[in-house]
Protein backbone atom coordinates (compact mmCIF):
# COMPACT_ATOMS: atom_id res chain seq x y z
CA UNK A 1 0.00 0.00 0.00
CA UNK A 2 1.51 3.31 -0.89
CA UNK A 3 1.61 6.12 1.84
CA UNK A 4 1.60 10.14 1.86
CA UNK A 5 3.67 11.50 3.26
CA UNK A 6 4.27 14.49 5.69
CA UNK A 7 7.15 17.04 6.29
CA UNK A 8 6.41 19.58 8.92
CA UNK A 9 6.64 23.05 7.31
CA UNK A 10 9.05 24.37 9.75
CA UNK A 11 11.35 21.63 9.90
CA UNK A 12 14.92 22.25 10.51
CA UNK A 13 17.51 19.99 9.71
CA UNK A 14 18.55 17.49 12.91
CA UNK A 15 21.68 17.96 14.23
CA UNK A 16 24.38 15.51 12.20
CA UNK A 17 25.16 12.37 14.60
CA UNK A 18 28.40 11.77 16.35
CA UNK A 19 30.46 9.19 15.93
CA UNK A 20 30.35 6.11 17.19
CA UNK A 21 26.46 6.45 18.07
CA UNK A 22 25.12 3.00 19.60
CA UNK A 23 21.14 2.19 18.72
CA UNK A 24 19.48 1.34 22.13
CA UNK A 25 15.63 -0.67 21.87
CA UNK A 26 13.54 -1.09 24.68
CA UNK A 27 10.09 -1.74 25.67
CA UNK A 28 7.87 -2.85 28.90
CA UNK A 29 4.62 -2.42 30.49
CA UNK A 30 3.28 0.96 32.41
CA UNK A 31 0.17 2.75 32.89
CA UNK A 32 -2.12 -0.33 31.66
CA UNK A 33 -0.40 -0.55 28.05
CA UNK A 34 3.05 -0.93 26.98
CA UNK A 35 6.03 1.54 26.53
CA UNK A 36 8.85 1.48 24.31
CA UNK A 37 12.29 3.55 23.11
CA UNK A 38 13.99 3.20 20.00
CA UNK A 39 17.50 5.55 21.02
CA UNK A 40 20.72 6.13 19.81
CA UNK A 41 23.45 7.78 22.36
CA UNK A 42 26.91 7.20 22.71
CA UNK A 43 29.08 4.36 23.91
CA UNK A 44 29.45 5.56 26.72
CA UNK A 45 25.61 5.47 27.77
CA UNK A 46 25.09 2.50 28.86
CA UNK A 47 21.64 0.53 27.80
CA UNK A 48 20.88 0.33 31.80
CA UNK A 49 20.75 3.97 32.27
CA UNK A 50 18.76 4.40 29.85
CA UNK A 51 15.95 1.86 30.89
CA UNK A 52 16.30 3.06 34.53
CA UNK A 53 15.60 7.28 33.49
CA UNK A 54 13.01 5.61 31.63
CA UNK A 55 10.98 3.84 33.64
CA UNK A 56 11.87 6.57 37.06
CA UNK A 57 9.49 8.56 34.79
CA UNK A 58 7.11 6.24 33.93
CA UNK A 59 7.07 5.55 37.64
CA UNK A 60 6.97 9.24 38.65
CA UNK A 61 4.01 9.28 36.46
CA UNK A 62 1.83 6.66 38.15
CA UNK A 63 2.58 7.57 41.22
CA UNK A 64 1.21 10.90 40.63
CA UNK A 65 -1.83 10.50 38.54
CA UNK A 66 -2.96 7.30 38.35
CA UNK A 67 -6.31 6.31 39.27
CA UNK A 68 -5.65 3.09 39.22
CA UNK A 69 -3.47 3.51 42.21
CA UNK A 70 -4.86 3.89 45.46
CA UNK A 71 -1.83 5.53 47.21
CA UNK A 72 -0.92 7.80 44.33
CA UNK A 73 -1.72 11.84 44.47
CA UNK A 74 -4.46 11.55 42.78
CA UNK A 75 -5.92 9.14 44.50
CA UNK A 76 -5.67 10.43 47.80
CA UNK A 77 -7.10 14.19 46.45
CA UNK A 78 -9.68 12.23 45.21
CA UNK A 79 -10.70 10.69 48.70
CA UNK A 80 -10.06 13.99 50.53
CA UNK A 81 -12.30 15.76 52.92
CA UNK A 82 -14.17 19.13 51.33
CA UNK A 83 -12.22 22.19 52.09
CA UNK A 84 -8.84 20.88 52.32
CA UNK A 85 -5.41 21.76 50.61
CA UNK A 86 -3.35 19.96 48.69
CA UNK A 87 0.14 20.66 47.71
CA UNK A 88 1.31 19.58 43.99
CA UNK A 89 4.14 17.44 42.52
CA UNK A 90 5.61 19.66 39.80
CA UNK A 91 4.35 17.09 37.15
CA UNK A 92 0.87 16.92 38.63
CA UNK A 93 0.55 20.48 38.79
CA UNK A 94 1.98 21.10 35.12
CA UNK A 95 -0.93 18.38 33.90
CA UNK A 96 -3.85 19.84 36.18
CA UNK A 97 -2.63 23.44 34.77
CA UNK A 98 -2.72 22.30 31.04
CA UNK A 99 -5.98 20.60 31.72
CA UNK A 100 -7.65 23.38 33.14
CA UNK A 101 -6.35 25.83 30.18
CA UNK A 102 -7.93 23.02 27.54
CA UNK A 103 -11.01 22.80 30.00
CA UNK A 104 -11.45 27.14 29.25
CA UNK A 105 -10.82 27.37 25.38
CA UNK A 106 -13.09 24.19 24.73
CA UNK A 107 -15.58 25.50 26.42
CA UNK A 108 -15.75 22.21 28.55
CA UNK A 109 -15.41 19.75 25.77
CA UNK A 110 -12.42 18.60 28.30
CA UNK A 111 -12.96 18.40 31.69
CA UNK A 112 -10.39 16.97 34.05
CA UNK A 113 -13.20 16.55 36.60
CA UNK A 114 -14.98 14.00 34.37
CA UNK A 115 -13.83 10.78 36.85
CA UNK A 116 -17.37 10.49 38.12
CA UNK A 117 -19.03 9.57 35.20
CA UNK A 118 -15.65 7.50 33.41
CA UNK A 119 -16.67 5.61 36.57
CA UNK A 120 -20.47 5.75 36.19
CA UNK A 121 -20.37 4.46 32.59
CA UNK A 122 -17.80 1.72 33.31
CA UNK A 123 -14.56 2.38 31.88
CA UNK A 124 -12.61 4.03 35.08
CA UNK A 125 -10.87 2.30 38.25
CA UNK A 126 -13.69 2.78 40.31
CA UNK A 127 -16.29 1.28 37.95
CA UNK A 128 -20.53 1.23 39.34
CA UNK A 129 -20.90 -0.98 36.53
CA UNK A 130 -21.97 -4.56 37.86
CA UNK A 131 -22.17 -7.93 35.42
CA UNK A 132 -23.37 -7.13 31.92
CA UNK A 133 -23.20 -2.98 30.53
CA UNK A 134 -26.26 -0.98 30.99
CA UNK A 135 -26.67 2.91 30.39
CA UNK A 136 -27.27 4.32 33.44
CA UNK A 137 -30.78 5.90 34.56
CA UNK A 138 -31.08 9.65 33.89
CA UNK A 139 -31.67 10.11 37.83
CA UNK A 140 -28.05 8.48 38.07
CA UNK A 141 -26.65 10.33 35.58
CA UNK A 142 -27.88 13.82 36.34
CA UNK A 143 -26.61 13.33 40.03
CA UNK A 144 -23.47 12.37 38.87
CA UNK A 145 -22.87 15.53 36.35
CA UNK A 146 -23.79 17.59 39.56
CA UNK A 147 -20.43 16.39 41.24
CA UNK A 148 -18.27 17.56 38.12
CA UNK A 149 -17.37 20.63 36.70
CA UNK A 150 -13.95 22.05 36.00
CA UNK A 151 -15.10 25.26 37.81
CA UNK A 152 -15.10 23.79 40.83
CA UNK A 153 -11.19 23.21 40.66
CA UNK A 154 -9.34 26.11 42.48
CA UNK A 155 -5.47 26.31 41.59
CA UNK A 156 -3.48 28.51 43.50
CA UNK A 157 -0.57 28.86 40.74
CA UNK A 158 1.92 30.47 42.93
CA UNK A 159 1.96 28.17 46.08
CA UNK A 160 1.43 25.24 43.39
CA UNK A 161 -1.78 24.08 45.37
CA UNK A 162 -5.10 22.58 45.00
CA UNK A 163 -8.53 22.52 47.28
CA UNK A 164 -10.92 19.60 47.27
CA UNK A 165 -14.02 21.46 46.44
CA UNK A 166 -15.30 18.29 48.02
CA UNK A 167 -16.30 14.84 46.00
CA UNK A 168 -14.11 16.26 42.96
CA UNK A 169 -12.43 13.22 41.22
CA UNK A 170 -10.29 14.27 38.75
CA UNK A 171 -9.51 12.03 36.27
CA UNK A 172 -6.12 12.70 33.88
CA UNK A 173 -7.00 9.93 31.38
CA UNK A 174 -7.28 12.44 28.40
CA UNK A 175 -3.56 13.96 29.08
CA UNK A 176 -1.42 12.07 31.24
CA UNK A 177 -0.25 9.43 28.95
CA UNK A 178 1.19 11.95 26.29
CA UNK A 179 2.73 13.80 29.58
CA UNK A 180 3.82 10.55 29.81
CA UNK A 181 5.55 10.64 26.78
CA UNK A 182 7.05 14.10 27.05
CA UNK A 183 8.87 12.94 29.87
CA UNK A 184 10.27 10.22 28.28
CA UNK A 185 11.72 12.34 25.84
CA UNK A 186 12.93 14.85 29.01
CA UNK A 187 15.27 11.66 30.29
CA UNK A 188 16.25 10.75 26.93
CA UNK A 189 17.91 13.90 26.56
CA UNK A 190 19.05 14.16 29.59
CA UNK A 191 21.02 11.12 30.07
CA UNK A 192 22.72 11.53 27.13
CA UNK A 193 20.21 10.57 24.10
CA UNK A 194 21.13 12.33 20.85
CA UNK A 195 17.90 10.85 18.52
CA UNK A 196 15.32 8.46 19.38
CA UNK A 197 11.44 7.58 19.00
CA UNK A 198 9.73 7.49 22.17
CA UNK A 199 5.89 5.51 22.61
CA UNK A 200 3.91 5.29 25.35
CA UNK A 201 0.31 3.43 24.65
CA UNK A 202 0.22 4.73 21.09
CA UNK A 203 1.08 8.49 21.79
CA UNK A 204 4.64 9.18 20.16
CA UNK A 205 7.76 11.51 20.16
CA UNK A 206 10.53 12.13 18.06
CA UNK A 207 14.03 14.10 17.37
CA UNK A 208 16.72 13.65 15.03
CA UNK A 209 17.64 10.87 12.83
CA UNK A 210 18.31 7.12 13.01
CA UNK A 211 21.98 5.64 12.02
CA UNK A 212 21.24 5.66 8.08
CA UNK A 213 20.47 9.22 8.28
CA UNK A 214 16.39 8.86 7.25
CA UNK A 215 13.86 10.56 10.04
CA UNK A 216 11.82 8.67 12.29
CA UNK A 217 9.29 7.65 10.02
CA UNK A 218 5.68 7.05 11.59
CA UNK A 219 2.32 5.77 9.95
CA UNK A 220 -0.43 7.79 11.19
CA UNK A 221 -2.57 5.73 12.95
CA UNK A 222 -6.40 4.72 11.63
CA UNK A 223 -9.16 2.39 11.96
CA UNK A 224 -8.48 -1.03 11.87
CA UNK A 225 -10.85 -1.62 9.07
CA UNK A 226 -9.89 1.43 6.97
CA UNK A 227 -7.67 -0.18 4.00
CA UNK A 228 -7.60 2.88 2.59
CA UNK A 229 -3.66 4.87 1.59
CA UNK A 230 -2.21 5.96 4.84
CA UNK A 231 0.53 8.71 6.01
CA UNK A 232 3.72 9.08 7.28
CA UNK A 233 5.20 11.70 9.03
CA UNK A 234 8.46 12.69 9.74
CA UNK A 235 8.28 12.79 13.41
CA UNK A 236 11.61 15.39 14.49
CA UNK A 237 10.90 17.74 17.33
CA UNK A 238 7.26 16.77 17.12
CA UNK A 239 4.89 14.40 18.89
CA UNK A 240 1.33 12.61 17.66
CA UNK A 241 -1.53 11.39 19.56
CA UNK A 242 -4.50 9.60 18.51
CA UNK A 243 -8.00 9.00 19.87
CA UNK A 244 -10.03 6.44 18.34
CA UNK A 245 -13.75 5.11 19.43
CA UNK A 246 -11.82 1.47 18.17
CA UNK A 247 -9.81 1.24 21.48
CA UNK A 248 -12.21 0.78 23.88
CA UNK A 249 -15.71 0.64 23.75
CA UNK A 250 -18.61 -1.39 24.65
CA UNK A 251 -21.56 -2.40 22.10
CA UNK A 252 -24.97 -2.41 23.49
CA UNK A 253 -28.48 -2.69 21.63
CA UNK A 254 -27.11 -1.90 18.53
CA UNK A 255 -24.98 1.02 20.23
CA UNK A 256 -21.64 1.58 20.28
CA UNK A 257 -20.58 3.28 23.35
CA UNK A 258 -17.01 4.26 23.17
CA UNK A 259 -14.52 5.39 26.56
CA UNK A 260 -14.39 9.15 25.72
CA UNK A 261 -16.70 11.24 27.48
CA UNK A 262 -18.58 13.96 26.54
CA UNK A 263 -18.41 16.16 29.86
CA UNK A 264 -21.38 18.61 28.60
CA UNK A 265 -23.72 15.95 28.32
CA UNK A 266 -22.20 13.52 30.93
CA UNK A 267 -22.45 10.38 28.16
CA UNK A 268 -20.12 8.58 25.75
CA UNK A 269 -19.37 10.32 22.21
CA UNK A 270 -22.29 9.15 20.01
CA UNK A 271 -21.46 11.60 16.93
CA UNK A 272 -17.63 11.02 17.20
CA UNK A 273 -14.91 10.79 14.51
CA UNK A 274 -13.96 6.82 14.30
CA UNK A 275 -10.31 8.70 15.02
CA UNK A 276 -9.18 12.01 14.94
CA UNK A 277 -5.18 12.24 15.42
CA UNK A 278 -3.18 15.71 16.29
CA UNK A 279 0.59 16.31 15.64
CA UNK A 280 1.81 19.19 18.19
CA UNK A 281 5.19 19.46 19.49
CA UNK A 282 4.47 19.22 23.22
CA UNK A 283 2.34 15.05 23.15
CA UNK A 284 1.04 16.36 26.32
CA UNK A 285 -0.95 18.92 24.43
CA UNK A 286 -1.17 16.44 21.05
CA UNK A 287 -3.35 14.10 23.28
CA UNK A 288 -5.44 16.65 25.20
CA UNK A 289 -6.18 18.03 21.55
CA UNK A 290 -6.79 14.43 20.36
CA UNK A 291 -9.91 13.99 23.08
CA UNK A 292 -11.39 17.34 22.55
CA UNK A 293 -11.55 17.36 18.76
CA UNK A 294 -13.55 14.17 19.03
CA UNK A 295 -15.68 15.25 21.63
CA UNK A 296 -16.58 18.12 19.45
CA UNK A 297 -17.49 15.87 16.46
CA UNK A 298 -15.83 16.24 12.88
CA UNK A 299 -17.92 19.94 12.20
CA UNK A 300 -16.94 21.71 15.02
CA UNK A 301 -14.28 19.82 16.08
CA UNK A 302 -12.76 21.20 12.29
CA UNK A 303 -13.56 24.73 12.80
CA UNK A 304 -11.87 24.13 16.11
CA UNK A 305 -9.11 22.95 14.70
CA UNK A 306 -8.64 25.30 11.86
CA UNK A 307 -9.07 28.62 14.22
CA UNK A 308 -6.02 27.50 15.97
CA UNK A 309 -3.71 26.36 13.31
CA UNK A 310 -4.21 22.61 14.71
CA UNK A 311 -2.24 19.96 12.74
CA UNK A 312 -5.16 17.09 12.70
CA UNK A 313 -7.03 14.32 10.81
CA UNK A 314 -10.41 13.44 11.06
CA UNK A 315 -11.29 9.53 10.38
CA UNK A 316 -15.02 9.47 9.99
CA UNK A 317 -17.21 5.97 9.14
CA UNK A 318 -19.56 6.22 6.74
CA UNK A 319 -22.19 3.30 4.88
CA UNK A 320 -19.24 2.07 2.46
CA UNK A 321 -16.13 2.85 4.65
CA UNK A 322 -14.05 5.84 5.56
CA UNK A 323 -14.06 9.13 5.03
CA UNK A 324 -11.18 11.55 5.90
CA UNK A 325 -10.62 15.34 6.66
CA UNK A 326 -7.82 17.27 7.11
CA UNK A 327 -7.21 20.73 8.62
CA UNK A 328 -5.21 23.15 6.76
CA UNK A 329 -2.04 22.51 8.87
CA UNK A 330 -2.05 19.11 8.28
CA UNK A 331 -2.67 19.29 4.50
CA UNK A 332 0.17 22.09 4.19
CA UNK A 333 2.94 19.49 5.47
CA UNK A 334 1.79 16.89 2.37
CA UNK A 335 4.68 16.60 0.05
Amino acid sequence: MSHRVLIPVDLQAPPILPAGVVAHSLSGRTMGTTWSVQALAARSVAQETIAAAVEAQLQRVIDEMSTWEPGSHISRFNRAPAGSWHALPEGFFTVLDAALTMAVDSEAAFDPTVGPLVDLWGFGAGSVQQGAFRPPDAALLEATRQRCGWQRIVLDRTQRKVQQAGGVHLDFSGIAKGYAVDRVAQALRECGCVSWLAEVGGELSGQGVKTDGQPWWVALERPPQDDSPGMVVALHGLAIATSGDYRRYVDHDGHRYAHTIDPRTGTPVRTAPASVTVLHRQCMVADALATVLTVLGEEAGLSFARERGIAALFITREADGFRESLTPALAAMLE
